[in-house]
Parts: C-alpha cells; sequence; structure tokens
C-alpha cells in the first residue's frame, strides 16, 4: 500500500482513512483511530511511524477487511454509543482481532461507562495530554491480555472484589492523616526552605497500575535538577547488575541529596505528600512503588508486566521485606511486586500496615 506523505493539518479530517507516513525516531507499531479530531490525530503522529484513520466504527470495518495484520492498536475517540462498540467488539471477535489491545479517549467515555464495558476496553486515556511513547503502554496491554487480566486503567477494577473496600479505606485513612500531619508538614516545608533554595515539593511522572502516568509528589530531599545529573552518576547506581533488561536507579550515599533530605528519606517522612496521590486516586495506601518512567518502560515484558497489575502504594511488600538494604537485587525487588500483584487484598494490606512502621527508619543511605 502506498505511505502518504503526512498533510497539513487542516486536511486531516477531510479523508476518510488516512496513512501517516513513515517518521524516524517513533514506534514502529501501527495504530488504527476511529474519530476525527485533529489535536489526537497530531499526537498520533508525532508518536507512531504509521497508523490509519476512520471516522466511524463502520469506516473501521472497512479499513480492517483490507488491513488486519498491519494494525497493533485500536484507538476510539468517538461519542461513546454501547450498541456500536458492542458490535465492533463482536466484529473484532469474528476475525480473531482480539489480541489488539482497545484504548479509548476519557473526553467519550466516563468512568462508568468504562467499568461496565471493561472486556471491551483495555484501557481509557486523555490522548492529547498522553506524555509518554506509547510503545511501553501498548506492549503492556499485549501481554496483559495474555494474561486474562482486566486492564483498564482509568481507577478501574483488577481485582473487583478488593478494590471497593480498598478504596474506601485509602480515603479514610488518608484524610485523617493529612488532618493530624498539617504541623509536620509545615515544619518539614520550613526546613527544606531555611537549607536550599527551591521548591519545597517535588513531582515528577510515575507510572503505577495498569502503566497509568501521573504527576507524584514527596517532599524535595535533593538539590534542584538533580535528575540531570543521573547518567553522570550511573556507576553508584545500587542495581548495578540487569535482570533480561529490567532496569531501576538508586545511588548509595546519593550526593544530591541535602542534609534535610537525608534525615526526612531515613525516616520517611518525604513520603507524607504522597497522601494527596492516594486522595487523588493516583495511588493507594499499599501497593507497589509507582516507577519513573525510563524504569517502567524495562519492565512491560512477559517476565514483568505482572507487577503493574497492582495499584501504586506508598508502602507495600518491597518496604516492608527489603527497604533500606544495599544488597538487594532487581529480580527480588521484581519477584517482591509481582508477589504482591498476585493475592493483595484488604486484609494482606492490614498486615502490611502493621510491619511498615519497623521499616520506616533506614540504616543505610540507599
Amino acid at each position: 500500500m502506498q505511505v502518504e506523505t503526512l498533510p497539513s493539518v487542516p486536511q486531516l479530517d477531510k479523508k476518510q482513512y488516512l496513512r501517516v507516513a513513515t517518521i524516524a525516531n517513533k514506534t514502529a507499531l501501527r495504530y488504527l483511530y476511529i474519530g476525527t479530531d485533529t489535536n489526537s490525530l497530531l499526537v498520533l503522529g508525532s508518536s507512531f511511524h504509521a497508523g490509519y484513520t476512520a471516522e466511524t466504527f463502520e469506516a473501521a470495518k472497512k479499513l480492517l477487511r483490507q488491513h488486519t495484520k498491519e494494525i497493533d492498536v485500536f484507538i476510539i475517540d468517538v461519542s461513546y454509543n454501547e450498541k456500536e462498540l458492542k458490535d465492533f467488539h463482536i466484529f473484532l471477535a469474528n476475525r480473531n482481532l482480539l489480541s489488539i489491545p482497545v484504548i479509548y479517549n476519557d473526553c467519550h467515555m466516563t468512568h462508568e461507562q468504562a467499568l461496565r464495558q471493561n472486556d471491551m476496553i483495555d484501557d481509557v486515556i486523555d490522548l492529547c495530554n498522553w506524555q509518554y511513547d506509547f510503545a511501553s503502554k501498548i506492549s503492556f496491554l499485549r501481554k496483559t491480555k495474555e494474561y486474562g487480566f482486566t486492564t483498564n486503567t482509568s481507577d478501574l477494577k483488577v481485582k473487583p472484589s478488593n478494590s471497593t473496600g480498598k478504596r474506601a479505606f485509602d480515603i479514610i485513612i488518608a484524610s485523617i492523616l493529612l488532618i493530624l500531619l498539617l504541623p509536620v508538614f509545615l515544619i518539614i516545608a520550613l526546613a527544606i526552605r531555611l537549607e536550599s533554595k527551591g521548591p519545597i515539593f517535588y513531582n515528577a511522572k510515575r507510572a503505577g497500575r495498569g502503566f497509568r502516568i501521573f504527576r507524584f509528589y514527596k517532599f524535595r530531599t535533593m538539590e534542584v535538577n538533580a535528575d540531570k545529573k543521573i547518567e553522570a552518576l550511573a556507576h553508584l547506581n545500587q542495581y548495578s547488575g540487569s535482570a533480561q533488561g529490567a532496569k531501576f536507579f538508586k545511588l548509595s550515599n546519593d550526593p544530591r541529596i541535602t542534609k534535610v533530605g537525608r534525615f526526612l528519606r531515613n525516616t520517611s517522612l518525604d513520603e507524607l505528600p504522597q497522601l494527596f496521590n492516594v486522595l487523588k486516586g493516583d495511588m493507594s495506601l499499599v501497593g507497589n512503588r509507582p516507577l519513573p518512567l525510563y524504569e517502567a518502560a524495562t519492565l512491560t515484558t512477559n517476565e514483568f508486566v505482572e507487577r503493574f497489575m497492582a495499584p501504586a502504594g506508598i508502602t507495600g511488600l518491597w518496604q516492608i521485606k527489603k527497604r533500606g538494604r544495599a544488597e538487594m537485587s532487581i529480580d527480588e525487588r521484581i519477584s517482591l511486586d509481582i508477589s504482591y500483584a498476585r493475592k493483595y487484598n484488604l486484609l494482606y494490606d492490614f498486615w502490611i500496615m502493621a510491619n511498615t512502621p519497623r521499616a520506616l527508619f533506614q540504616k543505610t543511605d540507599v
């Protein structure tokens, strides 16, 4: 099939189908976009080598009859219509295409609608604010479909029987803690400001359950622009031995940490702002550690994908088992994450929280 040159933006919604030009340094995967939104098409055009667009589900079916083997992900960006979505799902089933992930733009689908249709929708994302490579997301969704998990990450249920009680518990406890700890927040903020210039809080993108990207909050414990020094300090990485491509980055005696920051880290007080993440629904009180994007991208393989099926958490199995131990390997850490993802429930969370206080104070600077 002939590849067309990417047209100017005003032309994007004038053609029923559009083959986007191949451009270097993008994921080699191909998408089928169902919709007409210009901004969404710009995001996809900057993220993929190539793809197809169809204005409607019917147009998408017509295209798929010709190009089935060239599609790696379906991205739906039209108003939610339950009947049309079910008809499209049946069409995909009849053509053995259910292994291909289906992503819906959240501006057209509410949480309740996504929850009802989570057998047909693999993920709901804010397409125009998507700020990470689609290759990792699609790889994750493919692996979770192979495992047969529910993967919708719009705060939906991976384990329906546990989710409601866990969320209610998170909201109640996080709200109480934020009220009680307000004086501590103020004291820490003052100490950080007196020691060094820069913001009181640190925030960065993290990948949580279902590879959902969110803004993660902590008290700042490092000098400003510490993230830019990662490459120069790579030789000090605690996780120097990688496991099948997996990568973590953590330094022993990190030179970027301030004096106040070292105290906050060793007492775990730097984690307190994550209570806001819990209230927002980005995280849970107990779960697997949300990862920096460069680390998360290495864990979307068959061996590791299960760790993303559990909620992101402030504390978790890794923290109470291994936190502060410099000899921990990548394999051990991932194994603990997967173990939690396989058997987490509210009672298990209570046990982890009961064992968390003894892990709050580290004996080593790692």
